[in-house]
């Protein structure tokens, strides 16, 4: 399919989760007297949408398409030295995007634009990096966006975030960089087959190491946090919130497809990225308008819809730019 619409999908999958995940950690669960917190969630959240991406590469047949090792009669598939860097940076991102959705005090569009905006950055490294091409309109697009997230820090006079927000950002670039770096060295080909090994053999390190990294976490005494994921690991399955939480997992594993569609395909990342980065945001914004119409948030500013409106004039960009780019390479 065209990534174009794959972007509409991604859209269309990305809006309610972003809803649901805020909705979780807003309304208040009656047995706690208050709401579940991002990392209540967090393990669950993680698990269960592992378990649906494993199922779904078994099902799907693309398992078939990645590497295997022998143990014994079963023939396992088993990750490259660069899918299983890929999958480490995507494990950081399996825990750092829920949480940036819950937050008290700091909106939807504005964790969505500061996290989005990290990428965007990185995308031409890696591309300059890798000795690919940029062309004019991806620069272009990259700089409306650049312009968005820079006009709503401003209006927001300056960063100001909670420690643990800033972290989950940082965190969130430094997993996006590795994963496009290796995508652009081996998977950005467009060979079909390509894409399935290197989505199955991604997740089957990166579903590991990110439940793994939150079970450590949660047995480190660092206050009431910890003790917050560890209820995520045995108290939110009894909840009674587990058909919420069954359905983030479901459209956290569907974004994940969407959105791996989106990045692999090969054309530069400075050309990619900013189309995915800019249908997350602007679901974000859409989330925000669900929420605030339940009273569960504040509408977008103005700023952060005029950072919006920016992103979807790099979109048109960056489709106008590559329909001439075809048409020029058809003549």
């Amino acid at each position: 399919m065209p990534i174009e619409l794959w972007a509409v999908l991604y859209f269309l999958s990305y809006a309610p989760y972003a809803a649901l995940v805020r909705w979780l950690s807003s309304v208040p669960y009656a047995p706690l007297h208050r709401p579940l917190t991002g990392l209540e969630i967090l393990p669950a959240t993680t698990i269960l949408s592992g378990v649906f991406t494993l199922l779904f590469a078994y099902a799907s047949g693309w398992v078939r398409h990645a590497h295997h090792i022998r143990v014994g009669a079963a023939s396992l598939p088993f990750p490259t030295r660069w899918t299983f860097a890929s999958g480490l940076g995507t494990a950081l991102l399996l825990f750092t995007v829920p949480l940036s959705f819950t937050f008290q005090g700091v909106s939807i569009p504005y964790m969505q634009l500061l996290m989005r905006g990290d990428v965007l950055i990185i995308a031409p490294v890696v591309d300059l990096m890798a000795g690919r091409r940029v062309r004019w309109y991806s620069w272009v697009a990259l700089g409306l966006v650049a312009l968005g997230l820079w006009l709503t820090i401003q209006a927001r006079g300056g960063l100001k975030l909670p420690a643990l927000a800033i972290v989950t950002i940082v965190l969130y670039t430094v997993g996006y960089f590795v994963r496009l770096a290796v995508m652009t060295r081996i998977a950005k080909t467009g060979d079909p087959d390509t894409v399935k090994r290197y989505f199955v053999e991604e997740k089957i390190v990166a579903i590991p190491f990110a439940v793994l990294a939150l079970a450590s976490l949660s047995l480190v005494n660092f206050g009431t946090q910890s003790g917050q994921l560890a209820f995520g690991f045995v108290g939110v399955w009894s909840s009674g919130q587990m058909g919420a939480i069954t359905t983030l997992s479901v459209l956290l594993f569907i974004i994940s497809v969407f959105s791996i569609m989106i990045l692999i395909d090969q054309r530069e990342n400075t050309f990619c990225v900013p189309i995915e980065r800019s249908a997350s945001i602007l679901a974000g914004i859409a989330a925000a308008y669900i929420l605030a119409k339940s009273s569960l948030g504040p509408y977008p500013t103005g700023p952060e819809l005029t950072g919006a409106a920016l992103l979807v004039g790099a979109i048109l960009i960056l489709s106008v730019g590559a329909l001439s780019r075809r048409r020029s390479n058809l003549a």
